[in-house]
């Protein structure tokens, strides 16, 4: 059976779409702010893509001849910011761009990260004490 035309339309698409949603597009290029501050931007890349042909016949067709051929494709591709990696003075966070949680449950979790880096403070802080105390 000879090639339609189609299937060059559709690998020229997929191409494209994978030229436009590698790496870099996920996780950004580090930016560095003048007081030395290093943002790394975080993206969700949604894609969507479709394709189809059919071959028809006409009153006019000769015997032998190939039937006529219709074909589209489409692709769509939607880049939405979700956060950012912030390294300050070795300490590494997560800065989320998205709209606040909704439930408990997911403000809860969102707090973790806080609630253990405070907790870490305090044990470093009452170990600092306590090596003070012991040298009295």
């Amino acid at each position: 059976m000879d090639k339609y035309p189609v299937s060059d339309f559709i690998s020229e698409a997929m191409g494209k779409i994978r030229e436009i949603t590698d790496a870099n597009t996920i996780i950004g290029q580090p930016i560095t702010t003048s007081d030395g501050i290093t943002l790394i931007p975080v993206s969700k890349v949604s894609v969507g893509f479709a394709g189809g042909g059919s071959e028809f016949q006409t009153k006019n067709g000769k015997a032998g001849s190939r039937d006529p051929y219709g074909a589209g494709s489409g692709a769509g591709i939607k880049i939405t910011p979700v956060a950012f990696v912030v390294i300050k003075e070795g300490s590494v966070r997560i800065m989320n761009i998205e709209p606040p949680v909704s439930t408990t449950a997911d403000r809860v979790i969102e707090l973790i990260p806080d609630i253990m880096d405070k907790i870490d403070d305090v044990v470093r802080k009452l170990k600092k004490d306590s090596g003070n105390t012991a040298a009295e």
